[in-house]
């Protein structure tokens, strides 16, 4: 239109070469003004940042409008993408689990820090490394190279040290095109449990079996030879000490078994140290006493601190049980004539009572296990002193039950010190 009406004046002034000079020379300028607003229009999208307010007017000022809206949108919807992104990745962080994403080519893309633990990884150094490369596991290689991922595989972790060996869950899962996913989990727990209940299931089996095939045996004996009464009353009195063994191994197989099954016990019950102490100290003083009648030796010498005035709060038979635990095992295990020192003491951490004595001791490497189910130092001495192999493990759930915990210290040659710490929070300063 501007070009028109500059053209018509050139017309009756110049003729109709006029008037194409005058147009063409008008369509020149306005291409130059146009080109110079693009190239404005270049710079100004191309600046690190957009400014708010360019300097123009009309259809350019709207169109530089239109473009920040755009630009500004896509801005928040990258912003909201990459936030989601970091979320997603910081729950994965977060997971109990491990989790590798594989490319098409089986190589590393991320993983998280609980499969770097898990698989002995790097997340800076094995980025984009070959995960088979990697896993040296050879159950892990022949899986992997199998075509069939639908179920787990159990691998060796990495571990600090062989005593401390870590057990994995590995499971490859198929996504996007033609990448995979990698999921670990440590069972290590799971399959120390498995084998506990194996052993333990095991131990309870021999345990009832010796015992049994002795009374089977006394009772065939009774029936096929003729006896006079002093024999029938010794094979009696021996087939009643098996059957006080089997007694005692199932009252505490089902003392463990309340014990795992019922809830901690609370702060309601006052248990006041002194008359704990003093039926105790009687009952031990009994047990010395019968041992040695047994023996025809001395008995042991007992000696016992005064007692605090103080109280415990929990249960209280579960407290005379891990107590008297220690003070019988002290007894069974220290040969006769030795010495027995039981001991109550109030710390700034609680309470602890202490009983040591002059046995053999105990060897380093057994200290440890000494607290697991039927493990025994010497089966022998074990079956001869009575012992079902279950009392330290008693002892010991009943310190967990109560927020504390069994410590034992001791030297071969230089007797044992077993001590039960209870936590502040279960001593009481009251008797009443």
């Amino acid at each position: 239109m501007g070009v028109a009406l500059i053209a018509v004046p050139a017309w009756f002034f110049g003729g109709p070469v006029g008037a194409l000079s005058v147009a063409a020379l008008a369509l020149f300028a306005h291409a130059v003004v146009l080109l110079w607003r693009i190239h404005r229009l270049n710079q100004w999208l191309s600046a690190p940042q957009l400014k708010l307010d360019p300097p123009w007017q009309g259809l350019w000022l709207e169109m530089a409008s239109r473009i920040q809206r755009l630009l500004r949108l896509q801005e928040k919807q990258a912003a909201m993408h990459e936030q989601r992104l970091k979320d997603f990745l910081l729950a994965i962080q977060a997971s109990p689990n491990g989790v590798v994403l594989l490319d098409e080519d089986s190589r590393i893309e991320w993983c998280n820090d609980t499969a770097a633990s898990h698989l002995g990884l790097d997340v800076q150094k094995d980025h984009m490394q070959h995960i088979v490369h990697l896993v040296r596991d050879p159950v892990f290689a022949r899986y992997f190279a199998q075509d069939d991922h639908s179920s787990e595989v159990i691998i060796d972790g990495r571990s600090i040290s062989v005593v401390n060996a870590r057990k994995l869950s590995a499971q490859l899962h198929a996504y996007g095109e033609g990448r995979l996913l990698l999921l670990t989990r440590d069972i290590t727990a799971l399959a120390q449990a498995d084998a506990m209940r194996r052993d333990f299931v095991a131990n309870v089996s021999h345990e009832i079996r010796t015992p049994l095939t002795v009374l089977s045996g006394f009772v065939e004996t009774l029936q096929s030879i003729p006896l006079d009464i002093s024999e029938t009353q010794q094979y009696l009195q021996l087939m009643s000490v098996q059957s006080e063994r089997m007694q005692s191994l199932v009252a505490d197989l089902l003392t463990l078994s309340q014990l795992e099954g019922s809830h901690p016990p609370g702060l309601q019950e006052k248990v006041s140290l002194p008359p704990l102490m003093a039926h105790i100290h009687a009952d031990a003083l009994a047990l010395t006493e019968l041992l040695a009648s047994k023996s025809e030796g001395p008995m042991h010498e007992i000696c016992m601190d005064a007692v605090p005035e103080f109280a415990l709060l929990g249960a209280r038979s579960e407290m005379v049980s891990a107590v008297s635990n220690l003070v019988n095992n002290a007894i069974r295990y220290t040969p006769l004539g030795g010495k027995i020192h039981l001991q109550w003491s109030l710390t700034p951490d609680g309470a602890v009572f202490a009983v040591k004595d002059s046995g053999p001791g105990i060897a380093a490497e057994h200290l440890p296990r000494l607290s697991e189910r039927f493990y025994r130092v010497d089966r022998s001495r074990s079956r001869e002193t009575g012992g079902t192999g279950l009392g330290l493990a008693i002892t010991k759930h009943v310190m967990q039950r109560h927020g504390g915990e069994l410590r034992i210290e001791s030297v071969l040659g230089q007797g044992s010190t077993f001590k039960l710490c209870f936590p502040l929070s279960r001593v009481s300063s009251t008797l009443d």
